[in-house]
């Protein structure tokens, strides 16, 4: 997978710093019993860091035989993560990099099978597993709660690294060929084909992508960085087989790597692993891949380039992008880099920062450019700022009010308010728990440490905000110099321009085809008939079933029988509304939800409903304005978000829950003023400025714009299961190419008044406690006052005079069953939810194609089967299904061509899902949210054990056989002409 790997980086949510006291276990006590200079399986421990903040222990180590880097990050956390590290610094945009991670993953010498990559999948409980390739490194990392698991993970990864097979049909297959368009047919024409290849002519159909791309290659353009690493597709077809492999020996070696452990495993066994099995194969060498310091401008540059045009935008005429961009320090100043990490944000986040103020409520433009704010991914970070969809003619204007807006800064620095909300978010992002701490200290640390930057310096957050704290108080202006040094007085600056050219895709298609040209023209017979040969011979090594034997894999008797139980109580606030507490280690954090149903909202209103949700904390409330309420939000929460759910039955295909999640989390100590601010936004919202309303609107429709390339799959699956269930027609409404057409036309209108009307109508059937449901995940010592502040909520809102009448007639009323206690139901009260069906729906089969000016094409079918607590739930014949064809994959369902070594791998694939850790801020949501209990997974997990080949055949014949089945199809892409003469085909 190719990706700029723009990260969120931890150093960018700030909080009110304060030292806390050492949380011992066990995996922290066993690294600090070493000792700087203990050897270890060929590696000396070179330096020993307890990390209170984050409740782990760093240990640095080199490899004493080849120089590789090593740490080690031992936490009390079971999701135990690996990731190994090279520095890949291509100097073309051949993609070499980024072929070469595909292509190791395709058998090793230990494990010889075409892709074992993917076998893994089948024969494990990873919770993550997956390769990237970034600018100038390619990491591999993968986590997992089991330690067997982990052995044999590590094993595979190793290998594939180290002692890739690089087979020239793997590189034909993975990279780039010449191929018969039909491989069976000669007199077919021949045309480019390959996985990379494919996958960068989809890349560069994102204009963020393409914006973003040219940025870097401009404003660092004396090395590795004015290339592409993930390739260039006219470039791509000039990569040959023997540099593949030459890039491979000089970049995949342990002296060009770094080797990252995390969690709770004994450290001693992943370094004797990684000892044996590779790095004694290996003597030390001089990689040559460090990227020098890019050579500074006297003067400053502009660029323009052109992108595809945008058919989703809210005006034609405005399609161009203007950004300006600084170049920064080097990352690997740690310190330099967090306060221009601050500083960018203080400039560019949120209504009441300077940028915000002065482009995005400036109209003349929908939204900032791509890549706006400090970018920390190459050696020398760069900060970007500017606009998109404006006027041609608005250029010089949008750069007059970046200019005038960083000599306003100067002049008046930032708030004290604005400065603590920031640093305020740091104590919320080191007590919150994620699921994957490991991968976000894996990837956080990548890109400085890639550059010899100290990746434990640069875990001591907290280390970096008492000197940040330090450096304000002894300096009030020293945010303000920052600003004049690295942006007003700053000549390395790249302004660059990109507008739309209609012909953009006819002139990629064009240069494509003369490359092929040349390639064909340059060919013999003999060079003709040796690539029809390989054509064929590739084809039938796709084909022919593979012998994974080799691989190591768990049994289904290594996974637990049963879940652990999670405890829950019930309470009623004010009287009547449930509130579901669930006690967990949440490290002083505070986690509320509010589930309100939509069943008695008016039909004309519904498509309306994500437009609410985006705006309604946006927009101001009570007493403050939408400057104020951000305002708050930052200073005493992290974060409030709205959002709406589609939520399918447990047993009913045909039911559903409809209705708004509301979501917020916040330090103990901000308790009472979140869940004020709640009660502010429920019973006084302002619906009044017209203008920010406007704003709000065209950056919303902007966002579902750009976001179609990156998810153009995603919906295309949501439209394809449109006709299937009733909550799939919901579903498309609310998250599928019908909002992203019905917000251009919002974002169209000259007169929005009309629509901001319909948001006080939704607030009337929303913002109540009518229809409500809450939950709270504390620690058991916050929960008696987050009983009462919930309790005070409730009795602050308001509800119907009335009972509104549902607008669908059919409601069926369904209680979340409470944890039994000796085969009893507990006492106490009852959590309620109210699902929507139709007797009259009846799903049909439709195939839609929405006609797009794309290259690719983004392809979803979508089958109607069962839901989850019917007995067949567990033996949906998709989770085994394999990379072929979905057609081919149903007519081997059906066959039973399947052994119970597939049936084995089946069900490990499917409980590495299952059994995937929660967080404790998440604990108990299923029940909360969904109506599932633990009981009710436990049993459908009886039923994942108990499935056997004979159930697998009578599902695939019962619920995939053509005719038999209701299908939906959609397709996202280009003109198609077999298409527009199918009339079953609706052409959108």
């Amino acid at each position: 997978m190719w990706s700029r790997w723009k990260l969120l980086s931890m150093g960018r949510r700030f909080v009110n710093y304060k030292p806390w006291r050492w949380r011992s276990n066990a995996a922290c006590d066993k690294a600090l019993e070493y000792k700087v200079g203990d050897k270890i399986h060929g590696f000396t421990i070179n330096q020993i860091t307890p990390i209170p903040d984050l409740f782990l222990v760093a240990v640095k180590l080199g490899h004493d035989s080849t120089g590789a880097k090593y740490l080690h990050v031992a936490r009390e956390d079971a999701n135990n993560l690996f990731s190994v590290q090279f520095r890949t610094t291509p100097m073309d945009s051949t993609g070499v990099p980024h072929i070469l991670e595909h292509t190791v993953l395709c058998g090793s010498q230990k494990y010889p099978c075409r892709d074992p990559f993917f076998k893994m999948l089948n024969r494990s409980l990873a919770t993550f597993m997956n390769a990237f390739t970034a600018s100038d490194y390619t990491l591999y990392p993968f986590s997992t709660q089991n330690s067997k698991d982990f052995q044999n993970l590590l094993s595979v990864y190793l290998d594939a690294v180290f002692f890739p097979c690089l087979r020239e049909l793997d590189f034909w297959q993975e990279g780039w060929r010449l191929e018969h368009e039909n491989p069976s047919n000669p007199e077919t024409r021949l045309v480019f084909k390959g996985i990379v290849f494919n996958e960068m002519k989809g890349a560069f159909t994102d204009n963020e992508r393409i914006f973003s791309q040219s940025l870097q290659n401009q404003l660092l353009p004396d090395h590795t960085y004015s290339v592409v690493s993930g390739g260039n597709p006219l470039s791509i077809p000039d990569l040959s087989w023997e540099q593949l492999k030459q890039f491979h020996a000089t970049h995949y070696h342990p002296s060009n790597a770094r080797f990252f452990t995390y969690g709770n495993l004994p450290l001693e066994q992943h370094l004797r692993q990684i000892h044996e099995e590779a790095l004694n194969k290996f003597q030390r060498i001089e990689p040559n891949t460090a990227v020098p310091a890019q050579k500074l401008w006297d003067t400053p540059r502009e660029y323009h380039v052109t992108c595809g045009p945008d058919k989703f935008a809210t005006d034609p005429t405005k399609q161009t992008t203007i950004g300006i961009s600084f170049l920064l320090p080097d990352i690997t100043d740690i310190f330099e880099s967090f306060t221009l990490n601050l500083l960018s944000s203080l400039l560019i986040d949120g209504p009441n920062s300077p940028f915000y103020k002065a482009l995005i409520e400036s109209g003349l433009g929908t939204d900032f450019s791509p890549d706006v704010g400090y970018n920390g991914c190459t050696r020398e970070a760069f900060f970007s700022v500017g606009l998109q969809g404006i006027a041609d003619q608005h250029i010089e204007t949008v750069k007059q009010i970046i200019t005038k807006t960083i000599d306003e800064v100067i002049e008046k620095g930032f708030e004290d308010d604005r400065v603590e909300a920031l640093l305020q978010k740091i104590e919320i992002q080191m007590k919150h728990q994620s699921t994957s701490f490991g991968l976000a200290l894996s990837s956080y640390i990548a890109s400085c440490w890639n550059h010899e930057g100290d990746p434990i310096e640069l875990l001591n957050i907290g280390n970096q905000v008492t000197r940040f704290r330090k450096c304000l108080k002894e300096n009030p202006n020293f945010l303000q110099e920052k600003v004049k040094q690295y942006f007003k007085n700053n000549p390395h600056r790249l302004t660059l321009s990109m507008n739309p050219d209609e012909k953009y895709y006819d002139k990629q298609a064009q240069m494509e085809m003369e490359k092929l040209k040349q390639k064909i023209d340059s060919l013999s017979m003999k060079e003709k008939l040796h690539i029809y040969e390989k054509g064929l011979e590739l084809q039938n090594l796709q084909s022919e079933p593979q012998d994974a034997t080799c691989l190591p894999a768990l049994k289904v008797s290594d996974i637990e029988p049963t879940i652990p139980s999670t405890e829950m109580d019930t309470a009623l606030a004010a009287g009547e509304i449930p509130v579901q507490y669930c006690a967990q280690p949440t490290n002083g954090v505070v986690y509320f939800r509010a589930f309100s149903n939509l069943n008695t909202l008016p039909e004309e209103l519904r498509p309306y409903v994500p437009l609410f949700c985006s705006v309604l904390t946006k927009m101001g409330c009570g007493v403050y304005n939408y400057r104020e309420l951000a305002q708050q939000i930052e200073l005493r929460t992290g974060g409030m978000s709205v959002s709406p759910h589609v939520i399918p039955d447990d047993s009913d295909l045909d039911m559903y829950e409809q209705g708004v999640l509301f979501s917020s989390l916040c330090l103990d100590r901000n308790l009472s003023d979140m869940m004020h601010l709640w009660s502010e936004i429920f019973n006084n919202p302002h619906f009044e400025d017209e203008e920010h309303f406007k704003v709000l609107v065209k950056m919303s429709a902007q966002e579902l714009s750009n976001g179609i390339p990156n998810s153009g799959h995603l919906y295309a699956s949501v439209r394809a299961s449109r006709t299937l269930t009733p909550a799939g027609d919901l579903l498309e409404t609310f998250n599928g190419m019908d909002q992203v057409r019905l917000m251009k036309r919002v974002a169209e209108m000259s007169d929005i008044k009309p629509i901001l009307r319909k948001l006080p109508r939704i607030k009337k059937h929303l913002l109540n406690s009518d229809n409500m449901r809450c939950s709270v995940n504390a620690t058991p010592q916050q929960m008696s006052q987050a009983e009462k502040e919930v309790e005070n909520f409730i009795k602050s809102l308001g509800r119907s005079k009335k009972e509104r009448k549902s607008v669908r007639p059919h409601v069926i009323e369904k209680s979340v069953d409470s944890k039994p206690i000796d085969g009893n139901l507990a006492n106490g009260p009852q959590m309620t939810r109210k699902l929507i069906t139709d007797p009259t729906f009846k799903p049909c089969q439709m195939k839609t194609h929405f006609v797009l000016p794309f290259p690719v094409n983004y392809v979803g079918e979508g089958v109607r089967t069962v839901p989850y607590t019917h007995p067949d739930y567990a033996k949906d014949p998709n989770s085994i299904q394999t990379l072929q064809s979905f057609e081919k994959a149903v007519n081997w369902a059906k066959s039973g061509k399947f052994t119970e070594t597939d049936i084995e791998e089946a069900k490990l694939s499917v409980f590495s899902v299952v059994d995937a850790p929660v967080a404790p801020s998440d604990k108990g949501i299923d029940r909360f949210l969904y109506g599932l209990s633990d009981e009710m997974k436990q049993a459908h997990r009886e039923q994942l054990f108990g499935v056997s080949q004979e159930q697998l055949i009578n599902v695939s014949n019962k619920y995939l056989r053509t005719g038999q089945s209701t299908r939906g199809l959609a397709i996202l892409g280009p003109d198609n002409m077999n298409i527009n003469k199918d009339p079953s085909w609706v052409i959108r």
